[in-house]
């Protein structure tokens, strides 16, 4: 679990973990473009929904540190195989829902694979991969929210309209057990000895929790993840609220996930240059609220542009958002304090921006509902860019 430990994989290692970071966002993705029929389906309010969005971020903001003690203990790639199992069991188990209760226990067993696999990825990367790519691995995984959302997205509004959402799941479920075969095959294995017991790993993480560094850049995560999740999870039902049908809303809002993405990985390139962190989000947050201010405050049906004119504000949004998970991933081994926990500090980073994941649709539905639309959406955006700027100036 060492920081430093000489990576001792190849490339080939870094593209299963991110493959499997994949397999585990598509888990996450596969609900907004079924959310229409499921809220006929199993008679789902729109907060309900809102929750069901969120809720699979329910065991990163409750065990993000655990994971990181359980990868100290028994190690980091069997927490992201057993993540691969869990996210496997979840989907099969959803598949069964007949009302909103159980579909929800379904999702939660999915947070729980998610978080395995969210907490242990970026430790696993730089264990494995040569130090000439890890940036580059870095930026890919970064990016692996924004191609599940892509893949997720796209995917599921073209498979959605053939099949009922019970067999997209099926299908889900297979998907998250693809990329355990290639880890097992091609990310070492965990280092012999390397639990050190309970008390020396407990002691490692209660370092790590005492240092301001990982709280800081976590709540600049949560800033990010609360925002984005609100605006990207609701996108296909924005859209169909708007009047579009088809799978229109599901292509648009996948191109919106790609692109960030895209951000994340040029991110990595501006890097490699040594640009200071809050040269990159500073920026990248004062961007997402221009242009999301812009994709929610006017009538865009009574604009020229129309539609169009919204989609491109939410796709910057969205690009210029991609460099925040990049570059605070790059950051956590400094973030990290001598003979603290690198899992620990990625395990608070997610006990936070799943925080943010999950709060932030609910939030978003309940302006929606109050106010009598997606209007209001700008207010969010707009506050937790606000709050991610100043804490940025601390966060280095």
């Amino acid at each position: 679990m060492a920081l430093k430990t000489r990576p001792t994989g190849t490339c080939s290692s870094w593209i299963a973990i991110v493959s499997a970071g994949v397999a585990a966002g598509l888990q996450v993705w596969k609900l907004p473009p079924a959310l229409p029929a499921l809220r006929h389906d199993l008679s789902l309010t729109l907060v309900q929904a809102g929750t069901l969005l969120g809720v699979i971020q329910l065991a990163g903001m409750l065990g993000g540190l655990a994971v990181s003690l359980l990868a100290e203990l028994i190690g980091e790639r069997r927490c992201l195989s057993g993540g691969l199992v869990l996210l496997f069991l979840g989907s099969a188990g959803g598949c069964f829902a007949w009302s909103a209760a159980p579909l929800l226990a379904s999702r939660a067993v999915e947070g729980a694979g998610f978080i395995l696999v969210a907490v242990t990825g970026p430790g696993l990367i730089r264990r494995s991969t040569p130090p000439g790519r890890l940036t580059t691995a870095i930026g890919f995984w970064g990016a692996f929210q924004g191609i599940a959302t892509f893949t997720g997205l796209i995917a599921g509004a073209l498979v959605l309209q053939v099949v009922p959402w019970r067999v997209w799941w099926w299908a889900m479920a297979v998907l998250a057990l693809a990329p355990l075969p290639w880890v097992l095959a091609r990310v070492p294995r965990d280092q012999a000895g390397g639990a050190r017991g309970a008390v020396a790993a407990l002691t490692r993480i209660g370092r790590t929790v005492r240092s301001p560094g990982p709280w800081t850049a976590g709540l600049v995560f949560a800033c990010y993840t609360l925002q984005w999740m609100a605006v990207v999870g609701f996108l296909p039902t924005i859209y169909r609220d708007s009047g579009m049908t088809g799978v229109w809303p599901g292509v648009l809002s996948a191109v919106v996930g790609a692109v960030n993405a895209i951000g994340s990985v040029t991110t990595a390139a501006l890097l490699k240059r040594g640009l200071p962190a809050r040269a990159l989000l500073i920026p990248a947050f004062a961007l997402m609220a221009i242009t999301s201010l812009l994709a929610f405050a006017p009538d865009w049906h009574t604009l020229p542009a129309g539609t169009t004119g919204q989609f491109l504000c939410v796709a910057a949004f969205s690009l210029t958002g991609g460099a925040i998970p990049a570059t605070l991933l790059r950051k956590v081994a400094e973030l990290t304090p001598k003979g603290g926990s690198a899992p620990a500090t990625m395990g608070l980073f997610q006990q936070l921006f799943n925080t943010g994941s999950f709060i932030g649709p609910t939030i978003a539905a309940w302006l929606a509902a109050g106010t009598g639309g997606w209007h209001s959406t700008w207010w969010l955006t707009c506050a937790c860019a606000a709050l991610g700027i100043a804490l940025s100036t601390w966060a280095g």
